[in-house]
């Protein structure tokens, strides 16, 4: 598939200038596309614009599946329940800062050349990352993730996609210890590497961040209250969306110190960092594995400000 063309809207400051979100939701452009969408739409109590529920997990799927279908030619994607459900823009925008990072580096039209390979750590079975990848840019991918059911249904809609399967490769990592290890394999070159890691250390903190997360989103129905106190949080994550051991800290340490041994095999490694205390720890463990470049950017998403690290020990 050929770079797709971007067209420069109206920008807001919150998103990247190629981000095809850029002027928010166009609902009449989404209800055309997938029209069960119309009966989760609803008036913003602020100015009347159409809106959703954004506590209401089928309303958060069906506008997903209605943004993949009018902006990414996407024509079936599901997600079981109880698994992460991606905000499309967003996830978005990773990707063109991505694009961003290879084209400062090559300093030419080397991503012009549709030849970009990218590795994307915990795809979920959302498969979010390669889908939205593949789409805008035509850079191919290995998806990896330690789920069985995550990629068992990750390959499913690669399978049921036109376009999808030469592109996109979907692994299992079979041990949880590893990152990189068992996933690029001898032969392999990966332009970059990317990775949403699990945030939180453990279950209890997990839950408490996704009650913080729907109270936010002012849930005032019964339904919603009771399903807060139920614990029954349903579109949440699963355990490795969610949290691991020593958190994102640790996580990204553990994929500093496996990202030596495969330092001739990507040319960038990267990584979200959800908190920012945490960066000048992390440059601290990059500084100690000897890495020859690390870069930090910056996202701003609405009020929410990301951020991604990006690590080279290869020479451009």
């Amino acid at each position: 598939m050929s770079k797709q063309r971007l067209s420069k809207p109206l920008l807001k400051s919150s998103l990247h200038k190629n981000n095809l979100h850029l002027q928010g939701y166009d609902f009449k452009r989404l209800k055309n596309a997938y029209s069960p969408l119309v009966k989760f739409i609803i008036k913003n109590k602020y100015n009347q614009q159409d809106t959703i529920d954004f506590s209401n997990n089928e309303a958060v799927k069906a506008l997903n599946l209605a943004l993949l279908k009018a902006y990414y030619q996407i024509e079936q994607w599901s997600i079981p329940p109880g698994y992460l459900c991606p905000p499309i823009p967003g996830r978005a925008d990773y990707i063109h800062y991505l694009n961003d990072l290879l084209i400062n580096s090559f300093h030419s039209q080397a991503v012009e050349l549709n030849d970009i390979n990218v590795l994307d750590i915990g795809t979920g079975a959302s498969c979010i990352y390669p889908i939205l990848g593949q789409r805008v840019y035509g850079w191919h991918f290995t998806a990896s993730d330690i789920d069985p059911v995550s990629v068992d249904v990750a390959k499913q809609t690669i399978s049921a996609n036109k376009g999808l399967n030469k592109a996109i490769d979907c692994r299992l990592q079979t041990n949880s210890d590893h990152i990189f290890t068992n996933i690029i394999q001898p032969n392999e070159f990966y332009h970059v590497t990317m990775c949403n890691p699990p945030f939180h250390k453990s279950l209890e903190e997990a839950g408490k961040g996704t009650v913080r997360k729907w109270q936010n989103l002012k849930k005032e129905s019964k339904t919603t209250k009771e399903k807060i106190d139920g614990k029954t949080l349903n579109f949440g994550g699963q355990k490795a969306e969610l949290w691991c051991q020593g958190g994102e800290l640790a996580f990204i340490r553990n994929m500093i110190k496996e990202s030596k041994h495969f330092s001739k095999q990507v040319l960038w490694f990267t990584c979200l960092v959800s908190k920012k205390d945490n960066l000048s720890k992390l440059k601290f463990s990059l500084k100690k594995a000897n890495v020859k470049e690390v870069r930090v950017v910056n996202m701003a998403q609405g009020q929410k400000i990301s951020r991604f690290i990006a690590w080279r020990y290869l020479d451009i």
